[in-house]
């Protein structure tokens, strides 16, 4: 028994030296979505200063898959040593909010440690040329006109394009069939060829597309007009109203359930600083992503809220998982 104490305490001794020494070797910052796309854009936005201030490089992994649960549990069965993160968007919510009555066993609220609230940015009602609509109230009459059910792309079932358009849908009473794609490039880029006619995209995407005259903007789901789209209307410019969510991308870290306090810490002392970096905050000013640090309580208290607001929404509108 005493051999066993002894062990237990050794264990224990080891656990909290490695927790006071983190980090030290690369961390893994795991991105559930393809390289280019909004989550992949903003990681990279901050790997330089997060590296220097954590003293280890800061390595970006992508993991695509299964509309985000790839990666998802991947992170969420790493070992929680601080070494394997993940950098999260709204998805984490909505996904759990769509397929939270199903067997997917994942559940974020209960596997991962929430690190920090990081940042936030709107996304952009984007339609293709050949699409004879300049404003929200024409595509609704486009919508409309046509045959048969117009339809719309999004990066995946769940995926935050997915159900910001259902509550832009629900808002204007437009009629249209889910089109998903492995992906918000692909979605995208099918638009642009006009192969489908309207999908909603991050600022970071649509801004060099729409002023390179590859695609027309609509509106923004901003509360205010972007600076990097200022002659695009926001969505209650354009007269519409829509269900109590948040329509704009939400950024947050986090960890494998069981991460050392000192090195949540030290995570969150380390994002704190890249947030409140002159030039970080300068970078993402031109992708119209704004810093919105926040420690971990705070972030998994969003999380919950998000959650419980797109379940809402969700049953509400009786939207099925694909």
């Amino acid at each position: 028994m005493r051999r066993y104490l002894i062990a237990a305490v050794l264990f224990g001794a080891l656990g909290c030296a490695a927790a006071q020494s983190y980090p030290d070797r690369p961390v893994h910052l795991v991105v559930a979505f393809v390289p280019g796309g909004a989550t992949d854009t903003m990681a990279r936005q901050i790997l330089g200063e997060l590296s220097e201030a954590l003293g280890q490089p800061v390595l970006v992994e992508n993991r695509p898959g299964a509309n985000g649960y790839l990666g998802w549990n991947h992170v969420a069965s790493s070992a929680p040593d601080g070494y394997t993160l993940l950098l999260a968007e709204n998805a984490l919510a909505m996904s759990q909010a769509l397929y939270r009555k199903t067997s997917t066993g994942f559940d974020p609220l209960k596997q991962y440690d929430a690190i920090a609230s990081v940042a936030s940015s709107p996304m952009v009602l984007v339609v293709a040329n050949s699409v004879k609509a300049n404003s929200v109230q024409e595509l609704v009459a486009f919508s409309k006109a046509g045959p048969q059910k117009m339809n719309y792309a999004s990066a995946g079932v769940g995926s935050v394009t997915h159900l910001v358009m259902e509550v832009f849908r629900d808002g204007v009473g437009m009629d249209a069939v889910h089109v998903p794609y492995k992906g918000g490039g692909q979605a995208v880029a099918d638009v642009i060829a006009g192969h489908i006619p309207v999908t909603f995209a991050s600022t970071q995407v649509a801004k060099g597309l729409v002023e390179g005259g590859k695609l027309k903007a609509l509106a923004v789901t901003s509360t205010a007009r972007s600076p990097a789209l200022p002659n695009v209307p926001t969505l209650k410019e354009a007269g519409v109203t829509h269900a109590d969510v948040d329509l704009r991308f939400w950024y947050g870290v986090f960890g494998p359930k069981g991460i050392p306090e000192a090195a949540k810490a030290k995570l969150g002392k380390a994002i704190a600083a890249v947030m409140a970096d002159a030039k970080v905050r300068e970078r993402l000013a031109r992708l119209d992503i704004t810093p919105e640090y926040a420690p971990g309580p705070v972030l998994q208290a969003k999380l919950t809220n998000e959650i419980r607001n797109w379940s809402a929404f969700v049953d509400a509108k009786h939207i099925k998982p694909e």
